[in-house]
């Protein structure tokens, strides 16, 4: 039997006909995240998805927007995922969409147009036009806070660069906060080693903060006295060399550091407190 294009593009309009139309809004399209599965550390420290190696392909899910396409038809038309995870059509009934991969989607609409007796062999493409349902929030003292959706697999360093990165205000890490409320605090400067282990992979619903650095304080024989952002680990050396170093009549031995109204004595290798007032003293010769 010929199939007329006319009849192939009716059928095609009836798939979607009873989804929603896709709306403009921005703020829809922040919609609420479904469940994921949750990513755990693998051997060696490397993140896995619980059940196995992590998916290479994007996992559809509530508010997504997809295009769905009846290869060799001129026509391409866009339906929005329901809440509820599924898309309606009119010729075979709601079909769960969530948890699907475009790709497996596809292939289930067009088993189903066959099982019908619509199409001898149709071959459907789907594909994702607007990322919804799947994003991690990024938040803090970075260049552009923003929800930034999850496509495919991104490790941390590569959500880091799409906001921006870090202010200059910002601290030298980084807390990762899943879907289960564990908190994991990263190096800034260790997502750039190389090291796997130090630079995750993300999952969406991650929340990403980077917080805004505390501070010490330093004054006395120094050569810029003032506040300066701490650094994990600091040391009463590192802080001085941070105000310019000692002017030419101050000791690193004449320290003292004023720490939550009490006065301590502290060695040049010893480590400083966010909120730590240093004041330099002058050497005897």
């Amino acid at each position: 039997m010929v199939v007329s294009a006319a009849h192939l593009r009716f059928v095609l309009l009836c798939l979607v006909m009873a989804c929603a139309p896709v709306a403009a809004s921005a703020q829809t399209s922040a919609a609420v995240a479904p469940p994921v599965t949750p990513m755990q550390p693998a051997q060696g420290g490397v993140p896995q998805a619980s059940g196995g190696a992590a998916p290479t392909e994007y996992i559809l899910g509530p508010e997504d927007v997809i295009e769905i396409e009846i290869v060799g038809q001129p026509d391409r038309l866009r339906a929005r995922v329901y809440t509820d995870g599924t898309v309606q059509l009119n010729l075979l009934g709601k079909m769960i969409a969530q948890g699907k991969t475009p790709r497996q989607l596809g292939d289930e609409v067009a088993q189903a147009l066959k099982a019908g007796g619509f199409y001898a062999s149709p071959v459907i493409n789907v594909e994702v036009v607007s990322y919804a349902s799947r994003y991690v929030t990024v938040l803090g003292a970075v260049g552009s806070p923003s929800l930034v959706p999850i496509n495919r697999q991104y490790r941390l360093s590569e959500i880091m660069a799409r906001v921006g990165g870090v202010r200059v205000d910002a601290a030298d890490y980084l807390v990762v906060r899943s879907e289960t409320g564990t908190e994991t605090r990263y190096m800034i400067d260790a997502l750039s080693t190389g090291d796997l282990t130090k630079d995750p992979f993300v999952t969406p619903g991650d929340k990403i903060f980077a917080p805004v650095a505390e501070v010490f304080y330093i004054s006395g024989q120094v050569n810029s006295p003032g506040p300066f952002p701490m650094k994990t680990g600091m040391t009463v050396r590192q802080a001085i060399a941070r105000a310019g170093g000692l002017t030419a009549s101050g000791s690193d031995k004449k320290v003292q550091v004023n720490r939550g109204g009490k006065k301590v004595k502290l060695a040049g290798d010893a480590t400083i407190e966010p909120g730590d007032v240093l004041v330099v003293g002058e050497r005897l010769f």
